[in-house]
């Protein structure tokens, strides 16, 4: 059993990497070759928490995954994460298990890559300012994979406290992110420059308002994964000529800003454009420079499969991780 941890894999697995790792799984969806039931969540009440099980199962690459997670929103009382997610790769030729790794790193990177190929397929090819509404855990592999497929020159951040903000400038800058990086005090300020933008907030509510938004901008929104939440608004739904959902199953049940638009009768899931797997091949998805376009992630267990398969293919070209004897 090869143990990898999250260090090494932030050395060795890189966003360009998940990128064609995710590219190669939604072809192999479209195929027929993977398959994704449904996820299994159980509630934890007294802790207000949930225990997530995520099965999947790839044939092209002969291998099945088991990611779980763990979400606790009290635990930052106590000093500890709010979620802790870990993931068993497991040969299936054989069912031996091959691999157990840290899913924390792996889930954000495989986000970032769907928010990058949706980018380049939905995004204006001149996009210049890349918008990030918050600068929390999952903000970073946002704008680190965005960058990957598009020339961005500016990047502009907003957080609702400031200083968090700051210091996600900082990480970027001693990464070797380039681009000129900026920290505004007013999301207005996001959404009235940026050709991007990338929306990764836990926010029930509206985050900005989709007036300001101009025209030719396209958003990707990582942040809301449950029914009550809601970080992008009713106006940006509307405006939006192609919503792009990563995963119509999952989007339908935990998607809370598109499911409040179903339920005030301004959208409906029939409306969607389409599945990320859907478009991810095609050629000039965007219609002109004027249109506004949405993509709705909330994440599905297949993409981490995919993901960790090319970490544990990497982990044995490199030799590293840990062998262990169970």
């Amino acid at each position: 059993m090869l143990i990898i941890s999250e260090k090494e894999m932030q050395e060795n697995y890189f966003a360009k990497d998940a990128i064609k790792d995710v590219r190669n799984g939604l072809t192999d969806k479209n195929n027929g070759l993977i398959k994704n039931p449904p996820r299994i969540v159980m509630d934890i009440p007294e802790y207000e928490a949930s225990s997530l099980n995520m099965p999947s199962i790839d044939l092209s690459n002969n291998m099945s995954a088991m990611k779980v997670v763990t979400i606790f929103p009290l635990n930052p009382k106590i000093d500890k994460p709010t979620t802790q997610g870990i993931l068993l790769l497991t040969d299936a030729t054989t069912g031996e298990h091959k691999c157990v790794m840290n899913a924390s790193y792996l889930t954000r990177l495989r986000t970032g890559a769907l928010s990058a190929i949706a980018t380049d397929k939905l995004a204006r090819t001149d996009s210049k300012v890349l918008g990030a509404v918050g600068t929390g855990g999952m903000a970073f592999e946002q704008v680190i994979s965005v960058l990957e497929v598009r020339d961005i020159e500016q990047t502009v951040l907003f957080n609702r406290t400031e200083e968090k903000a700051h210091d996600f400038k900082q990480k970027l800058i001693d990464y070797g992110v380039e681009t000129d990086i900026i920290v505004v005090d007013d999301v207005k300020k996001v959404m009235r420059t940026s050709d991007i933008i990338c929306c990764s907030t836990r926010s029930n509510d509206p985050v900005f308002d989709g007036n300001d938004l101009r025209p030719g901008t396209h958003i990707n929104g990582v942040g809301s994964f449950l029914p009550t939440m809601r970080e992008v608004d009713l106006t940006t739904i509307q405006k939006a000529s192609k919503i792009v959902l990563d995963d119509f199953p999952s989007v339908k049940e935990e998607a809370g800003e598109l499911i409040y638009a179903e339920q005030e009768k301004v959208w409906s899931f029939s409306d969607a454009y389409g599945e990320l797997r859907d478009i991810h091949e095609k050629e000039d998805v965007r219609e002109n420079d004027e249109e506004i376009t949405f993509f709705k992630c909330v994440g599905t267990a297949y993409f981490d499969l995919v993901a960790a398969i090319g970490v544990y293919k990497k982990a044995m070209e490199l030799g590293i991780g840990q062998k262990v004897e169970l």
